[in-house]
């Protein structure tokens, strides 16, 4: 089945988004894109080829969602995706399938990333502050990646880890 456009999947598709730890420019977008173009083109569950999608923002996230209209994706074909995602992951020397880690955009609107870990200090330097945009990319749904994939911290699941920042007013 063809890959179809992201705008065009519905808001209940099922949606993965997987965040590289580097920015990946030109020929490591480009292979990150090919594979995952060729994984999606091919990829079945219980041998029916599933309606899907990819987008690709930021230099650092693929999104991929599957319309639940036409098939569901099984376990066997999820689990599929993350196999030839972890191969791509050492062929470019990023991490894209990894938790922990915090994604925001920084004073000049470039996507950042964080560990857990950081995010007190990063808070106390001023680097980030209750408007600092926060990219979740936990979100399952097309509906929610459409309307808070990108939200202020105060707003977004981050807020949770800086309670000193979510009573702040900016």
């Amino acid at each position: 089945m063809p890959i179809t456009s992201f705008a065009a999947l519905p808001d209940n598709a099922r949606v993965w988004i997987f965040a590289s730890d580097r920015p990946l420019l030109a020929a490591d977008a480009h292979a990150l894109l090919g594979e995952a173009d060729q994984f999606l083109g091919a990829w079945k569950a219980h041998g029916a080829p599933l309606a899907c999608a990819r987008e690709w923002r930021d230099d650092r996230f693929l999104v991929i969602g599957v319309d639940p209209t036409v098939e569901q994706a099984s376990g066997c074909s999820i689990d599929g995706l993350f196999r030839a995602l972890q191969k791509v992951e050492r062929t470019l020397d990023t991490r894209l399938l990894a938790g922990g880690r915090v994604f925001y955009r920084d004073a000049a609107g470039d996507v950042q990333r964080a560990g857990r870990d950081e995010l007190a200090a990063l808070a106390s330097s001023g680097t980030l502050t209750p408007d600092t945009p926060v990219l979740d990319p936990s979100i399952t749904s097309a509906a929610d990646y459409r309307a808070r994939f990108e939200r202020p911290l105060t707003e977004s699941w981050a807020a949770q880890l800086l309670p000193q920042l979510a009573t702040r007013t900016s």
